[in-house]
């Protein structure tokens, strides 16, 4: 099952405390890189400042990190890359777009049934107001694909 809701509280399953305390210092990063920035710039320069302010916050934080896409007996490297993956169980899909669309969705869903990991997060830093564009998605029985 697949939870999604706004990071301000509503519409979402908990997770557990450890992980939900590296959520809030994510979010919490994602919010000062947006008011320092502001929405216009591209998708790049938003992942690496909150690279830096994940990393500052003393969490372990990779970027661009290689998804290979398990099908029986192969291991497949199909192109699929996380943007951000902090502390190898939060996952980080950053965009710099006008709108959200469900195929946005789709891709944090879909790397989380890859990864196995059971939390993650979609950052539109192009909206005007960064907490309308941050979705919290939570697979409520995460199993590596």
């Amino acid at each position: 099952m697949i939870f999604m809701g706004s990071e301000t509280g509503k519409n979402f399953k908990e997770v557990d405390a450890e992980l939900d305390k590296i959520a809030k210092q994510v979010v919490d990063a994602a919010f000062r890189v947006h008011f320092a920035l502001g929405p216009g710039l591209l998708e790049n320069a938003y992942e690496a400042c909150l690279a830096y302010e994940i990393g500052v916050k003393g969490l372990k934080v990779e970027k661009q990190v290689d998804l290979p896409l398990a099908y029986q007996t192969v291991h497949l490297n199909v192109g699929y890359r996380i943007d951000l993956l902090v502390e190898n169980k939060l996952i980080v899909e950053v965009k710099a777009v006008e709108k959200l669309l469900p195929v946005h969705r789709a891709q944090v869903i879909t790397y989380l049934k890859i990864s196995g990991n059971q939390l993650g997060f979609l950052m539109n830093f192009n909206a005007p107001i960064l907490k309308k564009g941050l979705e919290r998605i939570i697979l409520s029985n995460p199993k590596k694909a």
